[in-house]
């Protein structure tokens, strides 16, 4: 029975020294998983804004470009013209029944 006893002991030692190992991994996998999912998380985020900004900054300079173009003296002319402004020295003739002779001339067409 010494022999017996002192086998199971071994086992029992064996067994200890290869659970100690696992045990301390577990736990440091315990500690580690909270942190590194929010590095991961935090991480795609700002993948997403670095998008949103790239983003952003095209759409900043395609404004830049329309207003560069819509306050040029041309284009503040042309919108004058189309709301009925005329310049010093010009007449403003105002036509009407267009649309009553285009109808008249696109039906008597062959």
């Amino acid at each position: 029975m010494g022999r017996d006893t002192e086998r199971g002991a071994r086992r029992r030692r064996r067994r200890s020294r290869l659970l100690i190992p696992l045990v301390i991994l577990a736990v440091m996998g315990f500690l580690y998983y909270r942190p590194l999912s929010s590095y991961l998380k935090t991480r795609d985020e700002l993948g997403a804004r670095r998008d949103q900004v790239v983003a952003l900054r095209a759409e900043k300079e395609r404004l830049e470009r329309r207003l560069a173009r819509t306050t040029s003296d041309a284009a503040l002319a042309r919108g004058a013209r189309r709301i009925g402004f005329v310049r010093p020295g010009e007449r403003l003739f105002i036509v009407k029944g267009i649309s009553t002779w285009q109808r008249r001339h696109s039906t008597a067409a062959p």
